[in-house]
């Protein structure tokens, strides 16, 4: 369905409670590990305006939906104090590795989901309005999973990944991290999303992460006919 509400029903939404229950288990491994800023802060709710971040929770991922680009967004980053953490460099690690694993968990469960009302439907028959809506929002609830989790395992600040990288780096390569740093929003924007833009045949996107991201996906595609059972063949 092209209808715009629709769209927005089927992956603004997920991308909204994708992004939100990421940036959520970021601040409940921080507090697990000694630091309660986000939970002093009102962060960990599940309200999902706590979190939004205008343009990189809904702008963005709608007009990169339009273009036909890769959808992709954040929300507001939790707070984070690293001087609170018991083992600052060690935890920090720990508090960005759960955001991706939280993405993958939810890809999983919503699999399963997936499967379980497979199942349940006659193959015979055309699904209803209803039916098509709640598949699409399964679909793309666990390809945003996927995209999100995966996309932040890049090694280059300020995702996930290279707070993971810095907890496992000697002192040289965390000093080469934090030197990257003050650049990486701009990079990360000319490099993913101006590039792309202005020359579509790099497919930089595609070569970067399409290789894990098709992987994982066929993973879960598996959990979804385990599921599902044979009749899905």
């Amino acid at each position: 369905m092209t209808n715009p509400f629709y769209v927005a029903a089927t992956v603004i939404v997920p991308m909204v409670f994708a992004i939100v229950l990421h940036e959520i288990a970021h601040g409940w491994a921080a507090r697990l590990l000694g630091d309660p800023t986000a939970y002093e802060r009102g962060r960990l709710s599940l309200n999902p305006l706590r979190h939004v971040d205008p343009m990189g929770t809904l702008i963005l991922p709608g007009m990169l939906k339009l273009l036909g680009l890769p959808v992709f967004g954040w929300a507001k980053p939790v707070p984070v104090s690293y001087a609170r953490l018991r083992n600052p460099k060690r935890d920090m690690a720990f508090v960005a590795a759960a955001g991706p694993l939280t993405n993958f968990v939810l890809a999983a469960l919503s699999a399963v989901a997936f499967g379980l009302l497979l199942r349940q439907l006659d193959p015979q028959a055309a699904p209803g309005p209803t039916t098509m809506f709640v598949v699409d929002n399964l679909k793309n609830f666990i390809a945003i999973n996927v995209f999100l989790g995966t996309f932040n395992l890049l090694p280059l600040p300020p995702f996930d990944g290279s707070r993971i990288v810095r907890g496992l780096a000697p002192a040289a390569g965390v000093r080469l991290l934090d030197r990257i740093e003050p650049i990486g929003i701009p990079l990360f924007m000319a490099v993913f999303i101006v590039l792309p833009w202005l020359f579509p045949g790099l497919h930089i996107v595609d070569r970067v992460v399409g290789p894990p991201m098709e992987w994982m996906l066929n993973q879960f595609e598996h959990i979804v006919a385990l599921v599902a059972g044979p009749e899905l063949d």
